[in-house]
């Protein structure tokens, strides 16, 4: 029979520490959660630590989902999310992918002119004029474009593809492969790693993306996205953003509303798509990043 590895009492310390930091993130959403299921009447009085509902109402879900703006600002965070990140991961990778081959003429100055864009943003205004000029205004184009690629994410997807041994390259070459065979059949299977793990972070992006979306998604109320409402409801109190002017002066609804609760509904609501997108990429952290292929 095999024996037990005992663990040692570094590593007994360092999993109850572990556990305690994992409790500090863990315990202040499920508090949120939790408030935002309870009844009006019973989730003021909740503590800070209490995990589980009292009195199940759903009014607070209720009203985030009735709300006329608020649907179509998440509809417009979802489209974003999904086209940006897609548009993200092909210009990304293609880009990797070219500037990574070795015989690439001109690749030092194409790396530097990258490197000093990355360093010395040109600022809001000159990307304001451009948005303007090129007529994008109150479009989902003018947010989705504007951050297709971020350079330290290429060069992260370039240090993984520059890893792909060349043997495997040349015996594609030999075959007949074409470029994007090589891409989509050689590089990207080789990579998943990197690729999850840069799509997990543009759409971490373009999902908490407010700041590009409240300057340019003001034509009608309807073109704005979750984050916009969420941080006006919730950072400047705005009450009226998400309770909606047809309710305000309703007195059924504003009696039993508790505002706190309102808001963590709006806060679960905004972080649910991430937090079911993540277990799908993390699968791909623990895989070897080369697994199947050759061993030189």
């Amino acid at each position: 029979m095999r024996k037990v590895k005992r663990a040692s009492g570094g590593q007994v310390v360092l999993g109850v520490f572990l556990l305690f930091l994992t409790l500090t993130m863990l315990i202040p959403l499920l508090n949120i959660l939790a408030k935002s299921l309870s009844s009006p009447l019973e989730s003021p009085l909740m503590g800070g630590l209490a995990i589980f509902p009292k009195g199940v109402d759903f009014i607070n879900y209720r009203i985030v989902f009735s709300h006329p703006i608020l649907v179509p600002a998440l509809i417009n965070s979802i489209i974003i999310t999904v086209v940006g990140t897609l548009v993200n991961i092909v210009l990304t990778t293609t880009a990797a992918y070219v500037l990574s081959r070795p015989k690439l003429t001109l690749k030092a100055p194409i790396m530097v002119f990258l490197i000093v864009m990355m360093l010395f943003d040109p600022g809001l205004i000159p990307e304001y004029l451009v948005v303007q000029q090129l007529g994008l205004m109150g479009s989902k184009w003018s947010v989705i474009l504007v951050t297709a690629v971020n350079v330290y994410y290429l060069v992260i997807m370039m240090r993984y593809f520059e890893k792909v041994p060349l043997s495997i390259v040349e015996a594609a070459t030999i075959d007949g492969a074409s470029h994007l065979q090589m891409l989509f059949k050689i590089f990207y299977p080789l990579s998943k790693a990197g690729v999850a793990t840069i799509t997990m972070f543009y759409a971490v992006v373009r999902w908490n993306e407010y700041f590009r979306a409240g300057i340019y998604l003001t034509r009608k109320s309807t073109d704005t996205v979750l984050q916009v409402i969420l941080r006006q409801f919730v950072v400047l109190g705005d009450t009226v953003s998400i309770i909606g002017q047809q309710n305000v002066y309703d007195y059924n609804v504003m009696a039993r509303v508790d505002y706190n609760a309102l808001k963590g509904a709006t806060i679960i609501v905004a972080i649910i798509p991430i937090l079911v997108l993540y277990p799908f990429v993390l699968k791909f952290y623990a895989k070897d990043v080369f697994s199947g292929g050759i061993k030189e």
